[in-house]
């Protein structure tokens, strides 16, 4: 299936969670980020037990420092 991370399109297979695209697919370490799933934010609580569906589109948000 396909979804829309960041503007970008990647092939995940049925099944991912949030968890595996974050870990396995993307390779991003989990601190300091938020995740939206068609605009709706997603609890990193939850992040293991929501799945992705076809056509969802995504958006990370890392957060930096600075001042």
């Amino acid at each position: 299936m396909e979804v829309t991370v960041n503007q970008q399109l990647y092939t995940i297979p049925d099944g991912c969670t949030v968890q595996t695209l974050l870990s396995d697919i993307l390779g991003s370490p989990a601190k300091g980020m938020a995740v939206a799933i068609n605009q709706t934010i997603v609890s990193k609580a939850h992040w293991q037990t929501v799945l992705l569906n076809n056509g969802d589109h995504i958006i990370i948000i890392t957060a930096t420092q600075g001042g």
